[in-house]
């Protein structure tokens, strides 16, 4: 017997072919259109306050290499060679670029984060972006962020060059913890590398050095840290002593000013859970 003919099938396919041709011919025909139109304005977007990257720069940048672009036919400027020339550029980490039918190029562009400026040993400046890539310094700009210097052999060679050393990545993981906590974005100004390659914090209130040693355990150092403030500053005062050392997850090592506030000191952290505290004179 001859199976029954799917007619419903055949009319739904044969529609739906229509439709794609049509839809085909009708971008083809926007397309042409379009081609034919000239750029009569240029809107660039770029989010948020301040920054490496304003419009005039952006203007500048397409301009050098690929000219004027008002008053050009649209199909005559390739908005993809303009997002592949903007995200050379190392403060910008992504660029959209597209044209509509009244005329008009829109240019977004989304700049890079810095979160650490850092300063090595041979006194080279350069930032630390919230990705990880280092970031050459402006002459235009300057962002307020984490500052660290001292004893760090890590340079800046290249746009999106990745950090090489171990001590950079671990004062941009610091960076990237102390960033995210109000407290501590508030309390520490800068990081330092000291001779035996150990990490300090450098607090806005107090005189004390604080060592931190390396990116491990952040939360827990960072914790007992915090219990530290809680209990013994109260009762002792900011500059109760030179060094709070917190390298060791069990312990707060502290070398004191004052010769009598060693057992508050002592006192306080144990309150606080933290195994053991050695208070040095």
């Amino acid at each position: 017997m001859f199976k029954r003919i799917a007619w419903k099938r055949i009319l739904y396919l044969f529609t739906w072919l229509i439709c794609l041709g049509g839809l085909i011919t009708l971008i083809s025909f926007i397309n042409v259109k379009k081609g034919q139109l000239r750029c009569k304005d240029i809107k660039v977007i770029i989010p948020g306050t301040a920054g490496f990257i304003d419009r005039k720069e952006v203007n500048r940048i397409i301009q050098e290499h690929s000219g004027l672009l008002l008053g050009k036919l649209f199909q005559e400027i390739s908005t993809h060679k303009i997002e592949a020339l903007l995200k050379k550029n190392p403060y910008i980490k992504d660029a959209e670029v597209f044209a509509d039918m009244d005329g008009t190029v829109h240019i977004k562009v989304i700049q890079s984060e810095p979160i650490l400026r850092v300063i090595n040993y041979t006194n080279q400046n350069f930032y630390i972006d919230r990705l990880g890539n280092k970031l050459p310094p402006s002459m235009d700009y300057t962002p307020h962020v984490l500052v660290a210097n001292g004893y760090i052999m890590e340079s800046y060679t290249k746009k999106m060059d990745s950090l090489k050393t171990s001590t950079a990545r671990d004062l941009y993981k610091i960076a990237l913890y102390i960033e995210k906590d109000t407290l501590w974005k508030d309390q520490i100004e800068q990081l330092y590398v000291n001779q035996q390659n150990e990490i300090e914090l450098v607090p806005r209130v107090g005189d004390q050095k604080i060592i931190l040693g390396n990116a491990d355990s952040l939360e827990i150092r960072f914790n007992n840290l915090k219990a530290f403030y809680k209990k013994a500053m109260p009762a002792v005062g900011w500059n109760a002593y030179k060094t709070i050392n917190i390298k060791y997850t069990n312990q707060i090592i502290c070398e004191k000013n004052l010769a009598d506030s060693s057992w508050i000191i002592s006192a306080a952290i144990k309150k606080e859970n933290i195994k053991d505290t050695t208070i040095r004179k």
